[in-house]
């Protein structure tokens, strides 16, 4: 038997992933390098570590159950504490031994007619032995069961199995989810306790999705979880070019390096009653929108031809749901191609894929991240963080914490890599003009590449510890959020900002440009949204109502400049308190607060006409609202949690990206 530090380094990391220690886990990668290893994440299952500590447990008691002579005798559950103080383990080792050494003399003292006392003293040493056994077992005055491993919190809120996913069967004083598993007083009985355990931590083969913040990813946080430990980050070894990434399921062209990618079936199917969301009966219910009094039209009773409840239902009907399986981990991200209904999706399989939904049921296009070792093309199994499509549709820009940004065809074909950041790629845009794409990594710099050639034009170092979004306000220029709690706009061709902007107490998640450019919105963990411009340094507004961490933002489509000129402007926001808020900013106030999800909510989405939005979180369930009206008109719940919604160019379909590895599509036509 033999094992490496990195090993046991990788199961410390995933086991803080799994419990939602995003920062420890952050701070545990970098210094233990873990993206630097060559673990295969995608073959751990969740839960891992536990399994093999509680399968020590049971080893460290059959030790002590078992007497010299090799019979089974009756002992405690050993706490795990206990299991490991070698004192306590060897003090419980003679007392089983001498209590099976007095049991065995008892029948002697019972034959002998004078041995009345003896049988009195003797059992007056079993019960002292009892009794300093209790004393030595309960020294912790605070411990009222020490059995092994008597609760096991969820370690991965994220998990595929939905028995890990679902909150409602869990322990609600644990803030993950806690999951009680019967004890073991024999080893028989804690084998078949254990195989139950391991098959309730897994849920799955080596095939299908690990936890949220998944392998080889201290940092996926962002920007599919952008919960970023404020501090900076040590120095990233160069990855080696990653030009001819093709994957040994693909072929190249020496000459033009394209990758033609692997074509695989796509698995589809349709949402059947089990998918269903349970609050929905079959009646539209009252909508749980708190709105200020006279903010909003909420007559139950208006009509509305915009997608509106088909047959006094809001629950989607199965025949409207479309679920696309064929990735082997974790959805992040999803975005719809702007001109065509090809879906493309990022996961924690190293694939991008696109998903043709155009009408005939086409094989998905996979699209490997490989990177070369020697003179060989291996899978990266580092995680897609980011994708972006080309204002014509006709290309497709991905990110990956592998550290290579990729230019693909809208057919699969890999066009170009870009290779100059130092650590994993966080998030990554499309100017309007599309000749110029925008990155953000956690090596604390952005990138602004040439789409055409595939070579960096500029650098910009001026972040102190990782980027983690950024978002174009022009052709050339555009700004950056970080950890660091700055918010930077750069210029392409300028060597410093040419605005900084300080303010948040805690690390910017998320940061967007509305439709003209004018006024810049940013979201943090020190739970405030602030909006900027370029005329003042302190925000115009700060805005502050949620009561946990703001996820992400997102402008409506609507205002001076859009095609909705004479709709309200309105800013989205999404926040781990499980709600989503509207603002009306011009004004400054919260028009409106959408409450229904009962777990952080990851997404937001306006329709293009600005009059729906869609809202996607880890509770399973996505929610189509009417804005005006501040009703729900669609529901529908998956089988994972959301991490991505997004609409089609006509606002017919919303699709979704999921933890359990699927991505669903909601076809809103009537």
């Amino acid at each position: 038997m033999s094992f490496t530090s990195d090993e046991v380094n990788y199961l410390i990391y995933r086991y803080l992933s799994e419990s939602g220690f995003v920062h420890s886990a952050y701070l545990f990668g970098l210094e233990s390098h873990i993206a630097h290893t060559s673990i295969n994440g995608n073959i751990v299952p969740p839960g891992a570590l536990l399994s093999l500590i509680q399968k020590g447990l049971y080893y460290t008691e059959a030790e002590l159950c078992i007497g010299d002579d090799g019979q089974e005798r009756t002992c405690d559950n050993l706490s795990l504490i206990d299991a490991v103080v070698p004192e306590i383990v060897e003090t419980r080792r003679r007392e089983l031994h001498q209590q099976q050494q007095q049991q065995q003399q008892q029948p002697h003292h019972h034959q002998q007619s004078s041995s009345s006392s003896s049988l009195t003293g003797a059992s007056g040493k079993i019960e002292a032995k009892s009794s300093s056994r209790t004393a030595i077992h309960s020294s912790n005055p605070n411990e009222k069961d020490r059995s092994p491993i008597h609760h096991i919190t969820n370690t991965s809120p994220q998990s595929a199995n939905p028995s890990l996913s679902d909150r409602s069967t869990m322990d609600p004083s644990s803030i993950n989810g806690g999951i009680t598993y019967p004890n073991s007083s024999s080893l028989e009985h804690g084998s078949s306790s254990l195989r139950s355990l391991n098959s309730s931590l897994t849920g799955h083969s080596s095939a299908t999705a690990q936890s949220h913040y998944s392998h080889n990813h201290p940092l996926l946080s962002s920007h599919t979880n952008t919960h970023q430990s404020a501090l900076s980050t040590g120095n990233y070894p160069p990855i080696s070019n990653g030009n001819d990434n093709n994957t040994h399921l693909s072929y190249s062209n020496s000459t033009n390096h394209i990758a033609i990618p692997k074509h695989e079936p796509m698995d589809y199917e349709t949402s059947n009653s089990s998918h269903h969301h349970s609050h929905y009966p079959g009646n539209s219910t009252s909508n749980s929108l708190t709105v200020p009094s006279g903010s909003l039209n909420n007559n139950n009773n208006s009509n509305n031809n915009n997608n509106l409840m088909m047959n006094g239902s809001v629950e989607i009907p199965p025949n409207r749901v479309t679920v696309l399986r064929g990735h082997e981990s974790e959805v992040f991200i999803c975005a719809w191609n702007p001109t065509h209904d090809l879906l493309a999706s990022g996961s924690g399989d190293s694939t991008a894929r696109i998903w043709n939904l155009q009408g005939s049921r086409e094989p998905e296009m996979v699209l490997r991240h490989c990177i070369r070792r020697g003179d060989t093309q291996v899978p990266s199994n580092k995680d897609v963080t980011s994708l972006d499509w080309n204002p014509s549709g006709t290309q497709l820009a991905t990110g990956s914490y592998d550290g290579y940004a990729r230019i693909w065809s809208s057919d699969g074909n890999l066009a170009s890599t870009l290779g100059q950041h130092k650590g994993p790629i966080f998030a990554l845009k499309w100017n309007k003009k599309g000749n110029y794409i925008l990155s953000a990594g956690v090596d604390r710099t952005t990138i602004i590449w040439d789409a055409n050639s595939g070579h960096c034009e500029q650098q910009f170092a001026h972040h102190t510890a990782p980027a983690l979004d950024v978002d174009w306000q022009s052709d050339i220029t555009f700004a950056s959020c970080s950890t660091d709690q700055k918010i930077h706009v750069c210029r392409l061709g300028e060597s410093r900002p040419v605005k900084t902007f300080h303010g948040h107490q805690n690390e910017v998640n998320a940061i967007k440009w509305d439709p003209q450019g004018r006024l810049l919105a940013s979201c943090s963990d020190d739970m405030t949204l602030k909006i900027w411009t370029m005329t003042k340094d302190t925000p115009v507004h700060n805005l502050q109502a949620h009561s946990k961490e703001i996820y992400t933002i997102k402008w409506s489509p609507t205002g001076p400049g859009t095609m909705n000129p004479n709709a309200t402007l309105l800013l989205a926001s999404a926040s781990f308190d499980s709600t989503v808020r509207l603002w009306d900013v011009e004004r400054g106030i919260c028009q409106s607060t959408l409450v229904k999800h009962s777990e952080p909510v990851y997404s937001v989405s306006f329709s293009p006409d600005g009059r729906l939005l869609a809202t996607g979180s880890f509770d399973k369930a996505i929610y189509i609202w009417d804005i005006a009206r501040g009703e729900i008109v669609h529901s529908y719940r998956g089988t994972g949690g959301i991490f991505e919604v997004c609409w089609n160019s006509r606002g017919t379909r919303v699709g979704a990206s999921a933890s359990d590895g699927t991505v669903c599509v909601l076809d809103l036509r009537k």
